[in-house]
């Protein structure tokens, strides 16, 4: 590091001290003191002109070491994640996507890919044959435009779902599942209505 007139301690006092009279400056002092604080801040300015880009990086550094800004940073005396792996265009994105938990972006094809593994405990939540056939067209219908467009891209694999066939099996599993609830026990009734209906 390059000895910057007097260390650093000095450096950093005279910087203070430049700046606190600045401070002062039209506050009642003299033509010959402001002459003199001009001199001053060229002289500053002539110093800090001869110190390398490097030099001055260099301090900027070391001073931040010296006040602890660089202790407990995230990876400190960790690997770096995804280093020495092959390169990514797109790692920043994919890094994105991961650390804001974004959904719902990417090609149609391992969007709808991801949609279709989903879509049959989707269409268990509906509760009308309807809601199901309108989830159903519009799936259908996202699977045939992503196939028509010619963007690039993974191919896209997903078939079509048949509608009719689809709302039979909604309704399958809909009825099994009332069929394993069990039936609701009959409420206990108070001690009131169990003597009430006992003296009747």
């Amino acid at each position: 590091m390059v000895a910057m007139s007097g260390g650093a301690g000095d450096f950093r006092k005279r910087l203070e001290r430049a700046a606190e009279v600045r401070s002062y400056r039209g506050a009642g002092i003299s033509a010959e003191e402001e002459a003199a604080l001009d001199a001053l801040d060229a002289q500053e300015r002539e110093k800090r002109k001869k110190v390398s880009d490097a030099a001055r990086a260099e301090y900027l550094v070391r001073d931040a070491m010296a006040q602890g800004k660089f202790d407990n940073l995230k990876y400190a005396g960790k690997p770096i994640p995804g280093l020495g792996e092959s390169y990514d265009p797109d790692w920043w994105v994919k890094g994105l996507i991961q650390r804001e938990n974004i959904s719902g972006l990417g090609p149609a094809a391992i969007l709808l890919r991801t949609e279709d593994a989903e879509l049959d405990a989707r269409l268990d939540a509906q509760y009308t044959e309807q809601q199901v056939r309108d989830i159903l067209q519009d799936f259908n219908r996202r699977v045939i435009d992503a196939r028509r467009q010619l963007q690039g891209g993974p191919p896209v694999v997903t078939r079509t779902r048949d509608v009719e066939d689809e709302v039979e099996r909604w309704r399958s599993r809909r009825s099994a599942r009332a069929v394993e609830a069990p039936a609701e026990p009959e409420p206990e009734r108070s001690w009131w209505k169990r003597l009430w209906k006992g003296t009747g």
